[in-house]
């Protein structure tokens, strides 16, 4: 198996989850359009997003872009997010293709084997947190927009909540780089993490800012994420509600 490694520097919305203990597990993948190894793992994410238990997003990352081939969907905010989870899950470097799993557990992301492992220990570990866990859901705003509803549990450290505004499929010919000539698939490709407030463990409302660019994108969910111990949202997520934007004419 060759993974690629770099070292590191450093809203008419339909929530899908209603029950704490019913909550999707988050995978984030940590990817990009220069990297040759990346595309089994994006194929992989596409098969996970499939899944009802499973929210897949693909955040790509922009340290391969200097070999070839600048990736469209690249953010330097990605980058910078997955050398925050470097620091809390105690990793000396930064690699695509990674998948880490509710926000505790990390692996290389065209392992399959592995991967479903994770998953599974993630789910098993949120049923044993549920009454811990806030709930989180969707609620209309006055305005005809959406808010987000935060209560119930025990939770009483700092977290943040933040949402991830995704297009389901996009479709790519690369022309240099690593995957030259290649017609590339990705899948749930984020094009906006916004933060929308902290939970202390007291009921929260905060409001589902949409921007732009986030009312192009198909899907999105809304995370509750513990802080690390660096104070960046980089912890385990310990409440989750997904949901699909309204239809854009002519998409």
């Amino acid at each position: 198996m060759i993974v690629c490694v770099l070292a590191a520097s450093a809203v008419g919305v339909r929530a899908l989850a209603a029950e704490p203990a019913a909550r999707p597990v988050v995978i984030e993948l940590f990817t990009s359009q220069g990297c040759s190894s990346c595309p089994p793992a994006d194929a992989f994410l596409g098969e996970l997003a499939g899944r009802k238990d499973v929210v897949a997003l693909a955040l790509h990352v922009d340290y391969w872009d200097y070999i070839g081939w600048k990736d469209p969907y690249a953010q330097r905010a990605f980058t910078e997010r997955q050398r925050e989870y470097a620091r809390s899950l105690a990793q000396r470097y930064v690699y695509t293709p990674q998948m880490v799993v509710d926000g505790r557990l990390q692996g290389v992301g065209s392992d399959r084997a592995e991967i479903n492992r994770l998953i599974a220990a993630a789910a098993g570990e949120r049923k044993k947190t549920a009454a811990a866990n806030p709930e989180v859901k969707l609620v209309p705003a006055g305005d005809g927009g959406r808010d987000v509803r935060i209560e119930g549990g025990s939770f009483r450290g700092k977290a943040a909540v933040w949402a991830a505004f995704y297009d389901s499929r996009h479709q790519t010919s690369v022309l240099r780089g690593e995957n030259r000539g290649r017609n590339l698939v990705d899948y749930n490709v984020v094009r906006e993490l916004r933060p929308l407030g902290v939970f202390d463990g007291r009921p929260a409302t905060l409001r589902l800012e949409v921007s732009e660019t986030a009312s192009t994108c198909d899907a999105g969910v809304v995370v509750v994420q513990a802080l690390a111990a660096d104070g960046t949202p980089s912890g385990p997520i310990i409440g989750a509600v997904s949901f699909d934007m309204p239809r854009q004419p002519g998409r």
